[in-house]
């Protein structure tokens, strides 16, 4: 099988509703095997569930997207090397990352999110009111998948949601895959130098937001820079909107597909909460975000990963091994899939899933009560689904009822 060397990645997805064909072949071939990425170079694929964890979660391994040997996926992706001050929490390792992620953390726990809860419903039943206003058909992305997690996100960080045209735009071209480096880095520039100015501004009166909460516990503590507040910001506003925001239209698609599952959650909203678990594993929207590579030679299943190689720890890959999860390709939402790896594993893993799971819970809860007789306005084949971006999703989904 050393034509798998010359397989280059990132493989898109020719099947809406299931991981690259591949993948299937090199989990039960040869589950740790080397392939080609964009900038020529040959990185390690893990494949096996058990071995996707077993490399997020050694510290042998590096999130270190500074470095050289940090693979990298898409044209132009080291524009994100540039500036080295603006790091954040996803390319840091220990001990640098432990008390970064601490000082953010209570920002993101079960109660600080609970409490969020009423001000989301307050936010998707003001959409669904607009939707039940329109004649339709309506395009959801526009009306309701993409609105719920930006408000949320923006009140959260004390960003003024009537700027999201400065930032939406530019931050849907930085997930593209084959974007021109020139257009990458500009993009990247103006979502940053906005921030920086927002940031700016809210040093002389931090609010009550998590922008300013941060900027008054890190003057505390001494270890403020305004860079930094940048980097996390950006990082945060980038997943906070664009991952729950292709989760809603996917799961949407998904479940109107299955109305026997659909019907199943109608009649017990307790259930919903499994199906998000399930539909997370079903979709794994941001397979490769796992990337690393080894500080020093690690053996992982027999195979030797050298000092300095690069990693990709395949989520999707992992979400569908058969040793796992029964019948992978099937979505059952009474699976109880919550050992799935969507949201990664170890020290990194998603700093926001408990704000995205009450994000879908409400949505979907709401959404199919409120519009019970739901129905696509498309066949699924002329969908556009997002086979060109780093985060899967849809560019558009035209509904009605």
């Amino acid at each position: 099988m050393t034509t798998l060397e010359e397989l280059e990645f990132p493989l898109s997805r020719t099947n809406p509703f299931g991981p690259p064909e591949a993948y299937t072949q090199i989990r039960e071939e040869q589950p740790i095997t080397r392939v080609r990425v964009p900038d020529g170079k040959h990185v390690w694929l893990v494949t096996r569930h058990e071995d996707v964890r077993a490399v997020l979660n050694d510290r042998r391994f590096s999130s270190d997207r500074f470095s050289d040997n940090f693979p990298i996926l898409v044209k132009g992706g080291n524009v994100f090397r540039r500036n080295e001050s603006e790091r954040s929490l996803i390319s840091m390792d220990a001990p640098q990352h432990g008390p970064a992620r601490k000082a953010v953390l209570g920002e993101f726990t079960v109660k600080r999110v609970n409490a969020l809860r009423p001000r989301i419903q307050q936010i998707v039943d003001e959409l669904i009111d607009e939707i039940l206003a329109s004649p339709g058909p309506v395009d959801l992305v526009e009306m309701l998948s993409l609105p719920v997690p930006s408000l949320v996100i923006c009140e959260l960080l004390g960003v003024p949601y009537e700027d999201h045209d400065l930032f939406q735009k530019d931050t849907a071209k930085l997930l593209k895959r084959d974007l021109p480096f020139e257009e990458r880095q500009a993009a990247s520039d103006r979502v940053r130098t906005y921030l920086r100015e927002l940031v700016a501004t809210k040093e002389a009166a931090p609010g009550d937001d998590l922008i300013g909460r941060q900027i008054v516990k890190l003057r505390e503590e001494g270890t403020y820079n305004r860079d930094g507040l940048v980097g996390l910001t950006f990082l945060l506003l980038l997943a906070g909107h664009e991952t729950t925001a292709n989760m809603i239209s996917l799961s949407t698609v998904a479940l109107l597909r299955h109305p026997d599952q659909l019907e199943a959650i109608k009649a017990d909203p307790g259930k919903t909460l499994h199906a998000i678990e399930e539909l997370l594993r079903y979709f794994t929207i941001v397979d490769l975000a796992t990337s690393r590579f080894a500080t020093e030679d690690v053996e992982i299943d027999g195979v030797t990963i050298r000092s300095g190689e690069g990693v990709l720890a395949v989520g999707y890959a992992a979400n569908w091994d058969p040793r796992v999860f029964d019948e992978p390709a099937e979505l059952d939402i009474k699976r109880g899939a919550r050992h799935h790896v969507a949201f990664g594993f170890g020290p990194h893993q998603c700093l926001g899933q408990n704000l995205a799971r009450a994000e879908l819970q409400i949505v979907f809860d709401t959404l199919f009560r409120r519009i019970p007789d739901l129905k696509l306005a498309a066949p699924v084949e002329e969908l556009p689904f997002k086979e060109d971006a780093s985060i899967y999703g849809l560019y558009r989904l035209p509904v009605t009822w």
